[in-house]
């Protein structure tokens, strides 16, 4: 692996077996055997792992080493309203004069991809896009990289419970509502939209996935 950061290049590789499930939930790691795959040494390996479980995707155990976290109905329950609230937070930093434009860019994309149903993989694309340009406006570059992250804990979910090709349910109004509320400057309001389209989208994939790695 080439040397640009390779802690960061270790995490995404660990990320991508995840979203891929060439890993499964609960699994424990052998660092040493790891290291060996990626061709890096134990420390960048050890930096990563450390990266992944402050960020929730694996957890430590004394004496015992690191496991992939295993998957439960109620931690992807948990992460929806957190996944609101801080994204509504990102929104109250962002200056005034700049979420009308925000707002409107918002629609146009919003009006651009109105399936109702669509292939996971592409719904999954395009609200990562819409959610990206929602809070580009944003200052606050902590609040980002700790979205990010959630975000990467959420995708893992619906990565193994929901393969990419299975059609799922999703309201094109929830987005354009939100939208809405931006292009009139009403934050508040656009944090009411925002949450409900976290919530409503968490239990539209509950009802779809696989409940093959769900624990309760």
């Amino acid at each position: 692996m080439e040397r640009r950061t390779l802690r960061s290049q270790v995490r995404e590789e660990l990320l991508a077996r995840m979203r891929n499930g060439i890993v499964q939930p609960g699994e424990r790691i052998n660092e040493v055997q790891l290291a060996s795959e990626l061709g890096v040494s134990r420390t960048p390996l050890r930096e990563a792992l450390i990266a992944l479980e402050s960020e929730g995707q694996i957890e430590s155990e004394s004496g015992k080493g690191f496991r992939f976290v295993p998957l439960s109905a109620r931690e992807f329950e948990e992460l929806a309203p957190i996944m609101a609230n801080l994204e509504s937070l990102a929104l109250s930093l962002t200056d005034p004069a700049e979420l009308p434009a925000i707002g409107a860019r918002l629609t146009q994309l919003a009006a651009d991809f109105d399936q109702e149903v669509a292939v996971h993989a592409l719904v999954a694309s395009k609200d990562d896009e819409w959610h990206t340009v929602m809070l580009s406006g944003c200052p606050n570059g902590r609040l980002l990289h700790l979205i990010a992250g959630m975000r990467q804990a959420y995708h893992r979910y619906e990565s193994l419970l929901v393969a990419d090709e299975v059609m799922i349910e999703r309201v094109a109004a929830e987005h354009s509502l939100i939208a809405s509320h931006l292009v009139d400057g009403d934050v508040a309001a656009a944090s009411v939209a925002l949450h409900a389209n976290w919530m409503n989208g968490m239990r539209r994939l509950l009802a779809t996935a696989s409940s093959q790695y769900l624990t309760a």
